[in-house]
């Protein structure tokens, strides 16, 4: 199955039988086979009618809108759901089990932060010259997973802090592996203010709407999480589901920027943001599908785990993501 990805202006599409037809600048360009389509990424000022939307929801295409600038979602198009009513009622259900969410969460970010752990030690290897800044984050990081693995005493919002702690700890050894003309000193978005970040927030809400997209085929409510819990605009299922795959999306970006894939003149600043230009979104979407393809199985894994377990009104388990390495696109 493909992504069809449009990031152009003066792009249309257009129902043609069954395909899309794509038009730039009113002249036809080509079609795809909507049986072909797994995927549709919508990135600036494109056209489509509204019977070009029916059809990608009833094909179950999902689609993604960002904004033309930041790269900000602002909305995900689904096809129709799950039909069993029985797996989101039991999720619900066990969402309000704290006793059962609390384990959730301490696992979640016990996931998490050993694939920060895994990024580090091989980074150590790489770069000898950052052993210090590097070897501190290890250390800062081993210290908050001895916590979380030995206190019986924990409650979700001091996991949380410990996850934030954990996270702070990471991005100041992960700063370190960075030149300084890229002026990375840590996690910003909103928008996103160096190269670095420009790629962290761009993977991150692409990774985002594959979780969604992933637990809307298994019949999961992308809205009630067991660590995240249910607010306003968020998808709080997809949040627990991403966590444990941040790390897979930070070492991505520093590869990108290592291997130089990527380079200064990838982004442009507007501003105070920090963006991809036209030429640097055209070699990220393409990286990012060779990547997304690990990413994609881990979750589907991860939801069709989640859904067994609610079935047999037990608990559903985190997937170890060791497991789905055999054939990584990274």
């Amino acid at each position: 199955m493909a992504t069809l990805v449009l990031d152009r202006s003066n792009l249309e599409l257009r129902p043609d039988g069954a395909a899309l037809a794509l038009y730039e600048s009113g002249e036809k360009r080509g079609t795809i086979a909507l049986n072909l389509l797994d995927r549709l990424v919508i990135q600036g000022n494109v056209k489509l009618e509204a019977a070009v939307l029916t059809r990608l929801g009833e094909n179950g295409v999902a689609t993604v809108l960002l904004s033309r600038r930041q790269s900000k979602r602002i909305a995900i198009l689904l096809g129709p759901g799950h039909s069993d009513a029985a797996i989101r009622l039991a999720q619900y259900q066990l969402a309000l089990d704290n006793h059962w969410c609390l384990r959730w969460a301490r696992r979640t970010v016990l996931a998490k932060t050993r694939g920060h752990l895994r990024l580090l030690r091989e980074a150590i290897q790489q770069r000898p010259a950052c052993r210090k800044a590097l070897s501190d984050a290890v250390a800062s990081i081993e210290a908050t997973r001895r916590t979380l693995q030995s206190s019986s005493k924990l409650d979700v919002a001091t996991i949380r802090g410990l996850e934030g702690t954990a996270a702070a700890a990471f991005f100041r050894g992960y700063g370190a592996l960075f030149p300084e003309s890229l002026g990375f000193a840590g996690r910003n978005r909103r928008p996103p203010r160096d190269p670095v970040n420009a790629c962290l927030s761009l993977g991150y809400t692409l990774l985002h709407f594959e979780a969604v997209s992933a637990c809307h085929a298994a019949g999961l409510d992308p809205l009630i999480g067991f660590y995240h819990r249910p607010a306003i605009g968020r998808e709080s299922m997809a949040c627990d589901l991403v966590e444990p795959l941040r790390p897979r999306i930070d070492d991505w970006a520093w590869e990108m920027l290592r291997t130089r894939e990527l380079r200064a003149d990838s982004f442009v600043y507007d501003k105070g943001a920090c963006l991809l230009g036209k030429a640097g979104r055209a070699h990220f979407y393409a990286a990012w599908e060779k990547k997304a393809s690990f990413l994609r199985r881990f979750l589907r894994r991860q939801c069709a785990a989640i859904v067994r377990g609610l079935r047999r009104h037990g608990e559903p388990m985190l997937v170890d993501e060791d497991e789905s390495e055999g054939d990584d696109g990274a």
